[in-house]
């Protein structure tokens, strides 16, 4: 498979990348040591493995590749296959991701890839024979399969070494031992899953392939997958960054700056990415269509890709956007983190920071003043793990709804991580602070509800078709002085200080990491108080709200369950559960608005790190980008570069992520969503002693409490089916803005059509039944009324 850009010559040094490099200029004596220094860092803080577990990695991994050779022999001679096509038959053993890499740290699992011949079935033969294999192995523990994950993958440890194994099934009667599976040819007649599980391997191979650097690579990328980790960035499923995703940063970097040492590559990243204007995309070499038609990320033909908001494009076809999972809250986040990295960086250049201050764990649980808790149970271990993996992968969701209920006034920002309570049995929980959008002005009084919002992601995670008793999920509200303890090292709370000394103390107080460690900020950090000087003030601030008698409450709620600790208040639709903000209730986290997504128009491909055309095709001409030898060029001159990098002429647009992220979402866990055409449970949308805090919305009490009175069988579930698509139904299309695009504003209108003709059907078959008049009826043709009349409203005004 051809790669523009490998042909051409720089001074005689191989020109990796779609444009040319920002700088050619070698290393200084300064730079050297530094990175010495940066190395000594990062081995101090354990992230390379020992020589013993080193060598116990490789024996498992030779025994692994044993293992399915046997197996394939074993249902070759089970399917018929003569003795000759028996001793033929041969499977092998790939490896990818941060192993493969090279910057796996102790304890790290290892990712392999089985790729078979087209006879070894995936069900059958892989997740059949070979777990049987497996499982009677006693080197082999924790054994699980994952047959419907969106990549099918085989989890267990074999002695004591974390495995995760993928299978290809390859459309050939025998896999050679020399197997090249970066061929594009490999993919013939290969199906989706597949397809799916050779993509690690080729992707990382060929990031190996475009780096010119491998071993300043790898430090520089050990580096940055240790920061984002410290700061809380780094979860693909949470809507950070991944391990993939880090690679192609990190390697686009090194393409830029060929020369350089990791110590001058970690600066450039964070000066690079913080001037970096989203959606531009990130590419390591021109996107190809290839010959088997498979999809590629391509914006100017799937409408999908002109959604994605933080774009960085695997190197292996088909290229696909390994950032679909992005939210604005999650890219307001890291591109704060970018920036404060930008400003460190450039402090240590002065000598006034170190490596200490970089690294310094982000305090998650002293930024936001409220919370939303997720707590999950279940009823043993083994349905504990499939229900968490079932609910992280719809957390996005529920940050994606909130943001679109409340117009994006209400921000997000879910913790990466998870926490388990040990008094309670299999139990984990999950964190998202919450905060008001910066640069917004607070009318008093003004409201935030999220209590349907909240409701609609219950319904949804409850939708899992692989549900079992037991499993079971509550969200709550809870503000900063209640989050509960075993959150924090060791069960303790650190002690926050008051806002007269509180800077005068910083180098003595614990901090809270993205990952619930605790550490002691090193010495001279000066330069670490006037990066986070804002998130200290507003800790600071709020340490003085209890006895301020001007202080608001967030959420107002009634008296908790007695399921829940004091302030941990659940969310639902019979609370009182609407959140206020007045000025002192605003959190802030450092400020700068960033920009919109932009694309010149729905025809048209960002052209950051594409051709000027707008072509993101095989045949790509670079944007030539005067490459300088001078180390000490101004930083005007290195942000012109930078800004070369992303010519082209852009315009804002309204982007609607709901739609497309809910559509590549379904696709991706078709498998595992019930269909609510069948009967629902809503009962937690039952109440007779509370009123509903949304004036617009009084059917929900009411009409709950009505339905358990009309039907007591089969006829409830018609009642259910027809409340929630009710809800669905004004829920999605009535508070649009007015101002939406036309295809949106068409596309609501279609799915909003479809509601009602589902709706009607549930009536129908309810009057039908029980030859009563429904309860809906009167306020459903006023309803209906009313939609038609904001339809035109729509397409008049917008």
């Amino acid at each position: 498979m051809g790669i523009p850009g490998l042909n051409n010559q720089n001074n005689g040094q191989q020109r990796l990348g779609i444009t040319e490099p920002i700088s050619l200029a070698g290393p200084t004596e300064e730079d050297v040591i530094k990175t010495r220094e940066l190395e000594k860092y990062l081995q101090g803080v354990g992230l390379y493995e020992s020589q013993q577990e080193a060598v116990g990695r490789e024996e498992v991994l030779g025994r692994l590749d044993q293992i399915v050779k046997i197996w394939v022999k074993n249902i070759s001679r089970a399917k018929g296959f003569n003795e000759q096509l028996v001793q033929e038959a041969n499977a092998k053993i790939f490896t990818f991701g941060s192993y493969r890499l090279g910057v796996h740290g102790p304890g790290a699992d290892i990712d392999t890839l089985c790729v078979g011949p087209r006879h070894a079935t995936r069900d059958e033969d892989f997740f059949g024979e070979l777990h049987k294999m497996l499982s009677e192995m006693q080197e082999v523990t924790e054994l699980h399969p994952v047959p419907d994950a969106h990549v099918p993958v085989m989890k267990f440890k074999f002695n004591g070494v974390s495995v995760d194994l993928l299978y290809a099934r390859l459309a050939l009667w025998v896999i050679p031992e020399d197997l090249d599976i970066s061929q594009e040819s490999i993919l013939q007649n290969a199906d989706e899953q597949t397809v799916l599980s050779l993509n690690g391997c080729r992707v990382t191979d060929q990031v190996l392939r475009l780096v010119p650097n491998i071993q300043t690579f790898r430090t520089t990328l050990r580096c940055m997958r240790f920061w984002a980790k410290r700061r809380g960035v780094y979860s693909n499923v949470a809507g950070f960054l991944g391990g993939i995703n880090l690679a192609l940063l990190v390697a686009r970097i090194c393409q830029l700056y060929p020369n350089a040492l990791p110590n001058m590559l970690v600066s450039r990243f964070f000066r690079v990415y913080t001037q970096w204007r989203w959606p531009n995309p990130v590419m390591l070499c021109a996107i190809e269509e290839g010959s088997l038609g498979l999809p590629v990320w391509d914006p100017r033909r799937n409408p999908k890709d002109r959604y994605h908001l933080m774009p960085i494009i695997t190197p292996a076809y088909p290229c696909m956007n390994s950032t679909y999972n992005v939210t604005s809250s999650t890219l307001r986040v890291m591109s704060e983190e970018f920036r404060r990295g930008s400003e460190i960086c450039e402090a240590m250049d002065a000598s006034k920071a170190d490596w200490d201050t970089l690294f310094e764990p982000y305090p998650f649980f002293e930024v936001y003043k409220n919370y939303l808790q997720i707590d999950i149970t279940a009823e043993n271990e083994d349905d504990l793990r499939q229900w968490k993996g079932w609910v992280e992968s719809r957390l996005r969701q529920l940050t994606l709804k909130i943001e679109r209920h409340t117009y994006g006034m209400l921000q997000c920002h879910p913790h990466p991580g998870e926490f388990s309570d040990k008094t309670r049995a299999f139990h984990h929980c999950y964190f998202m602070g919450l905060q008001r959008k910066q640069g917004v002005p607070v009318n008093e009084g003004e409201q935030f509800d999220i209590r349907l919002t909240v409701e609609e992601f219950k319904h949804s995670v409850n939708a899992y078709t692989l549900w079992k008793p037991g499993m079971d999920i509550h969200v709550s509200h809870v503000k900063r002085r209640s989050i509960p303890n075993f959150i924090f090292p060791g069960g303790v709370r650190p002690s926050y200080t008051s806002k007269g000394n509180s800077e005068n103390k910083q180098s003595s107080k614990l901090r809270v990491s993205g990952h619930g460690q605790t550490e002691k900020p090193q010495g001279g950090k000066a330069v670490a108080m006037e990066v986070d000087d804002v998130r200290k003030r507003k800790r600071s601030e709020d340490n003085m709200d209890t006895n301020s008698k001007n202080s608001k409450s967030l959420v107002s709620l009634p008296t908790p369950s007695r399921e829940f600790h004091d302030d941990r208040i659940p969310i639902s639709a019979s609370s009182s559960c609407s959140m206020k903000f007045d000025e002192s209730e605003v959190n802030s986290m450092g400020g700068q608005k960033s920009e919109k997504p932009c694309l010149k128009s729905l025809g048209e491909v960002p052209s950051g790190d594409c051709e000027t055309n707008g072509s993101v095709t095989g045949n790509q001409q670079v944007n030539p980008i005067v490459a300088t030898t001078d180390i000490s060029n101004s930083k005007e001159e290195e942000k012109l570069a930078i800004e070369k990098i992303m010519s082209g002429p852009y315009e804002a647009h309204q982007t609607f992520t709901e739609e497309p992220d809910e559509l590549e979402d379904d696709i991706v866990y078709k498998n595992q969503v019930k269909d609510y055409g069948g009967s629902m449970n809503i009962s937690n949308l039952e109440s007779s002693n509370s009123k509903s805090a949304v004036a617009e919305e009084p059917v929900i009490s009411k009409e709950t409490n009505l339905s358990t009175h009309l039907c007591s069988n089969d006829g409830l579930e018609e009642l259910e089916v027809n409340l929630f698509l009710w809800l669905k139904f004004r829920k999605f299309l009535l508070p649009a803005s007015i101002k939406c695009h036309a295809a949106i504003v068409k596309r609501r209108y279609q799915i909003s059509l479809n509601c009602l003709l589902n709706l009607l059907k549930a009536q129908s078959n309810l009057y039908r039944s029980y030859n009563l008049l429904d309860f809906f009826s009167i306020s459903f043709l006023f309803n209906v009324w009313y939609l038609l009349l904001s339809l035109s409203f729509h397409y008049i005004f917008r």
